[in-house]
């Protein structure tokens, strides 16, 4: 009969698959609510630590929830129930569900967010955009080749079908053919002078600065804004498969699943009253 599989035992999972010491110095990561000794019946997964996640878990009688994005960021000064951070320390804690975060040590290991953000985009022979954490393969973002050069005109829609978005925000001028691409997923936009020094010809991040745009049209490198949810979101299947493995090898049948109805907070509201 298997071993029960501990919240320690996930921990240390993670930790071989994404090193906690790598993430930076301002983050938080691992362990937000939980006790090391508690015995897993489930990991339900998500980008965000939300609510609707948690309730979730709670009709599931799934007692971990793993996401990307940090439960308690900023140390607290008080627990505030009226608030929904308050509102979901309270509801973990009455029925017993840790929250652990994988956040900059997941986007500086190779096999991490950016990485599956150029593998939604089919870009090859990829490698660190800004390297970080010396080791071969760590870093911020990643700069890759398409598998045949494109149209640059082209690119906007093909890059919006792989993140599934409705739109993208443009800053620069698309080249005439786009083959070398640059991703960071989420907050990239003081990575966009280090992708046109890397030879990108299009840069995809999110929540670009308006500076940083002006700087793209006035040197010439075209970026792509997908969204800070749609830039991320790829990696929860990644980790979905990376649990389910962990809890196959040790012959366990704790459910793993993804928190299938999160969707992007922002919505594309398209206006009718513009005029020229």
């Amino acid at each position: 009969m298997a071993s029960a599989i501990k919240l320690q035992d996930i921990l240390a999972y993670l930790g071989r698959f994404a090193p906690w010491e790598l993430a930076e110095p301002w983050d938080n990561v691992g362990l937000m609510i939980g006790s090391p000794g508690q015995e897993v019946t489930g990991v339900l997964i998500a980008l965000d630590p939300t609510l609707q996640v948690l309730e979730e878990a709670i009709r599931h009688k799934i007692n971990t929830i793993l996401t990307h994005h940090p439960l308690i960021f900023h140390p607290l000064k008080s627990v505030n129930t009226a608030t929904p951070t308050g509102q979901f320390l309270h509801r973990a804690l009455q029925h017993d569900i840790a929250v652990i975060s994988c956040h900059t040590n997941l986007d500086i290991i190779g096999n991490g967010v950016s990485d599956a953000l150029a593998c939604a985009l089919d870009l090859r022979d990829t490698r660190p955009l800004q390297p970080t954490g010396g080791q071969p393969g760590q870093g911020f973002g990643k700069v890759g080749n398409l598998p045949a050069p494109m149209a640059g005109a082209d690119f906007p829609r093909y890059a919006a079908r792989c993140l599934r978005v409705e739109g993208l925000l443009i800053a620069g001028p698309p080249p005439a053919t786009v083959a070398t691409i640059a991703v960071c997923g989420g907050s990239g936009s003081d990575l966009a002078e280090t992708a046109f020094k890397a030879g990108a010809q299009i840069y995809i991040t999110a929540e670009l600065k308006h500076s940083v745009a002006r700087w793209a049209e006035e040197s010439g490198l075209c970026i792509l804004d997908g969204g800070h949810f749609a830039t991320e979101n790829l990696i929860i299947p990644r980790l979905v498969s990376l649990l389910t493995d962990f809890f196959q090898q040790n012959d366990n049948a704790a459910p793993v699943v993804a928190a299938q109805k999160q969707d992007n907070p922002l919505r594309f509201y398209i206006s009718d009253n513009i005029t020229p």
